[in-house]
């Protein structure tokens, strides 16, 4: 979902502050000009932009939130986002390491479909200035302002988008200390939901199974290669494809090795990610697999671009006493900066 599809139908703010001891309910809809919009579309566009986020179902025999949301009519916007928000500020208000919010409720459509999203907004605390006036005498000073919301440009911690035809939920969020453990209250406790793996935590778990069936197969000296050969099919499927499917990449990586494709099937398997398609859609993701990091024994950095490993312009030759060379070919400049 993209910021240009958005369309704002009602919006609403509630005021969180858990050190008032009780929420702040709006009775009435905010009245959206041009730039709240904006600012509105942009957070709810990073929560499907972000490879953070996660797709869930609602445990319906356990979560109040399906409860009221399956009743769900417009006309009852107003309060259903009041019970919402209140129910939230309890959870918020037995457990002290939860921040203090603005809370907008804003329901909105997207390709014809009807959606309600849930933007937790939580308070930033940051300097700014006053000026106090004192019988013709003005002194300017600088305090901390505690109640400011995360900027546009900034993905917010705890957030959700919930599809009204069928109730299936996308959410980002951040863990917090509840009962001296960090946990997912966000989506545990206050939508009691089931979440899937995000992308990134999707590609994390294939990378380290990959990395950890290289290391129980090659020596040190030796493991490079194929990690850098992984590397590049990765790379080469996400630019052609997108993404890929995480069995298949397997088949890529291991083709010529029976006994490693089955390591790794193992070891995917215990995560349930044989058959799961992982699509990362955030640049910020898919530039670590454009170049490799290289470091020598000997303290010296390399970085790689993959494209140029692909093209064979990179080669790693093994000497006769056991050490490496590195040849880097069709060079037609060569610079050095300071």
């Amino acid at each position: 979902m993209v910021k240009e599809e958005i369309r704002i139908r009602q919006m609403i703010l509630h005021i969180l502050d858990s050190t008032t001891g009780e929420p702040v309910l709006s009775d009435d809809c905010l009245e959206t000009g041009a730039e709240l919009q904006e600012f509105i579309k942009e957070h709810i566009a990073k929560i499907f932009a972000g490879d953070d986020s996660k797709k869930c179902e609602f445990h319906k025999s356990e979560s109040e939130v399906y409860s009221l949301l399956n009743a769900y009519d417009d006309e009852n916007f107003v309060p259903i986002s009041k019970d919402i928000a209140t129910y939230l500020y309890g959870i918020m208000n037995a457990n002290i390491d939860i921040p203090s919010a603005d809370l907008f409720v804003v329901r909105f459509t997207s390709d014809s479909l009807e959606y309600l999203a849930i933007l937790k907004m939580n308070y930033k605390a940051m300097y700014t200035h006053r000026s106090i006036p004192e019988n013709n005498f003005v002194r300017n000073e600088i305090y901390r302002y505690k109640e400011l919301l995360p900027a546009e440009s900034q993905k917010l911690a705890e957030a959700c988008v919930i599809r009204l035809n069928d109730l299936a939920i996308w959410l980002v969020e951040k863990k917090a200390e509840i009962n001296g453990k960090k946990e997912d209250y966000f989506s545990e406790l206050f939508l009691k939901c089931k979440t899937r793996l995000s992308d990134k935590k999707k590609l994390k778990i294939v990378e380290k199974a990959i990395e950890s069936v290289n290391s129980e197969a090659y020596d040190e000296l030796d493991r490079y290669e194929p990690n850098m050969k992984a590397k590049a099919i990765i790379h080469e499927e996400i630019n052609k494809n997108g993404g890929f499917v995480v069995e298949e990449l397997g088949d890529l990586i291991f083709k010529d090795r029976e006994e490693l494709r089955t390591a790794y099937q193992d070891k995917i398997e215990k995560y349930d990610l044989v058959k799961e398609e992982i699509l990362p859609q955030s640049e910020r993701t898919t530039k670590r697999f454009e170049r490799q990091s290289l470091m020598t024994d000997t303290g010296i950095e390399i970085k790689i671009p993959m494209d140029q490993y692909e093209n064979g312009n990179v080669e790693f030759i093994t000497n006769s006493d056991g050490s490496m060379s590195l040849v880097i070919k069709n060079i037609g400049k060569l610079d050095a900066k300071f």
